[in-house]
């Protein structure tokens, strides 16, 4: 009797109506103030910003280790050839290929997104969607997914913006010292120019105060109003794009058309790395969608924002991917976590070369807008994912309490921004992109499968968009998904695995028995 009623809850789903009804709440209900211009603003923000300055110097040059070893080795390649790297093959000047074709997948589901964001316009993203198709397991695995995605993110970008602040003071002339600049546990050291080592690998003492201090910063922000956000995420989204294209025009005639030989060093398997690594920075369009219960007219709204989003990016991607790529040789940039403003910065100590030191302040400026952006946009993201479970009983009710005043879901938004921020300060990150990149697959592919239970389940429900071609984008986009996911280490799977352990502990012996679909306990 109870192993059933345990069964029936596992699957029990979330009605679409009530989602919308329980939203509209005045105690929970959050305030309608975006648009499609906004909405976009917001996925630009999240996309375009650690990847196209730190991220793709990973992507283009891969990287390197010791000795092989099975746990750093991408899964596709340990099925098919049964031998260990000794690191990761980069794509080379082909990282256009691996952009253009991540692009694709992010359009396949992209497209699912926007059909499940038009008819179920609730904060939560995928979470919310998979509550109302797979059902309460599996909502709660993606939930807990979203989390580790949206905070190993914003610790990634958060220590690259970091990086960019401390590059800003050196074009100044400024040299703080390392101590409050780097993080507290450096697992590859770190050296200075001329080689020296300033800190062992390791621990030392020391703090990453700039990537603490700007997550409670735009904590603040966001617990003051997603109006305010928006609003200041325009002004930075406008900057960056500026300051993006100014870095394609500038640099055009310092290009090296012999950079791009051979073109794809690595063949496809460095392709599909490539685009494993930076696939992360795609997270943008998700957000979108996180944001829904805030748009004022979500069914038109959410289609525009995602896809305008993708598009966007990926034209800027590509053209900064080629650019870089002819600027100076693709195997540069191993372990360089600002490989744009650093090539700028090398390339302006040649003769004929001086412009590009201003170019390069721009380029300071706008990355740093670009990083302010992200993790503004992840944050938002995280805190509403963590809202939308605890409106379902799923973590404590504290989490959904909203703001009296700026009506914004104030605890959970703090609860994310100390979350992120104190591990920004202490640890050298660089390894959970992996991670943020593994659990944003697991999301993409659950929604996209969640399309197609929809369309069985309730194919008469209104859908603002809807899919073309029945089911075959949406299983195109799992099948894509899986096959990025496989270009990922094997230690990136150990750890998601343990990730969703815990998360499943927590279920079982909490969320379960405070869902609203738990079964009344009897007593004795």
């Amino acid at each position: 009797m109870r192993r059933t009623a345990l069964l029936r809850q596992l699957g029990a789903r979330k009605s679409i109506d009530k989602l919308i009804s329980d939203s509209e709440h005045p105690e929970r209900a959050l305030r309608k103030t975006l648009g499609p211009w906004s909405l976009t603003a917001l996925g630009i923000g999240a996309v375009i910003g650690s990847g196209i300055f730190t991220v793709i110097g990973t992507a283009i040059s891969g990287e390197k280790f010791d000795t092989p070893n099975i746990p750093n080795t991408p899964l596709i390649h340990y099925i098919l050839t049964h031998t260990a790297l000794a690191g990761r093959p980069g794509a080379g000047p082909a990282i256009a290929v691996s952009l253009f074709l991540v692009a694709i997948v992010c359009a396949l589901t992209g497209l699912c997104y926007a059909e499940l964001a038009s008819m179920i316009p609730i904060a939560g993203s995928a979470y919310t969607y998979t509550y109302a198709t797979l059902g309460e397991l599996i909502a709660w695995i993606i939930g807990w997914d979203l989390i580790l995605e949206y905070a190993g993110s914003n610790m990634t970008v958060s220590v690259g913006f970091a990086a960019h602040i401390v590059d800003l003071l050196d074009w100044f002339g400024l040299h703080p010292t390392a101590r409050w600049i780097s993080p507290a546990y450096l697992p590859g050291g770190l050296q200075d120019l001329a080689g020296n080592w300033l800190y062992h690998p390791g621990w030392h003492f020391g703090f990453n105060i700039p990537a603490f201090l700007i997550v409670l910063i735009l904590t603040v922000v966001l617990v003051r109003g997603i109006r305010e956000s928006a609003s200041t995420n325009n002004m930075m989204v406008g900057i960056k794009l500026v300051a993006i294209l100014i870095f394609v025009f500038a640099v055009i005639g310092f290009i090296h058309p012999s950079n791009w030989h051979p073109f794809m060093p690595n063949g496809w398997g460095g392709v599909l790395t490539g685009g494993s690594i930076i696939f992360f920075t795609y997270i943008g369009f998700d957000s979108v969608s996180t944001a829904a219960e805030e748009c004022r007219n979500p069914q038109r709204d959410l289609p525009i924002g995602i896809i305008a989003t993708l598009v966007v990016c990926t034209v800027l991607y590509i053209a900064v991917a080629i650019c870089l790529t002819g600027l100076v040789p693709w195997q540069s940039m191993v372990d360089d976590g600002a490989p744009v403003v650093n090539a700028l910065k090398k390339l302006s100590l040649l003769p004929g070369a001086h412009s590009l030191h201003w170019i390069r302040l721009v380029v300071l400026f706008g990355a740093i807008m670009g990083m302010l952006s992200s993790i503004l946009v992840y944050q938002l993201g995280q805190s509403r994912v963590w809202f939308s479970m605890s409106r379902d009983g799923l973590l404590p009710k504290v989490f959904s309490n909203v703001h009296p005043v700026f009506r914004t879901p104030a605890f959970s938004t703090w609860v994310a921004g100390i979350v992120v921020a104190i591990p920004s300060g202490l640890f050298d990150i660089g390894t959970l992109a992996d991670l943020s990149n593994i659990g944003t697959l697991f999301a993409f592919v659950l929604v996209s499968i969640g399309v197609i239970v929809l369309r069985i389940r309730e194919p008469e429900r209104r859908r603002g968009f809807r899919v073309p071609g029945g089911p075959i984008i949406p299983s195109l986009s799992v099948l894509s998904c899986f096959l990025l996911m496989a270009g990922l280490p094997i230690i990136t799977w150990y750890r998601f695995l343990i990730w969703l352990v815990i998360g499943l502990v927590i279920y079982f012996l909490y969320s379960r028995h405070r869902s609203e679909f738990a079964e009344p306990r009897q007593l004795p």
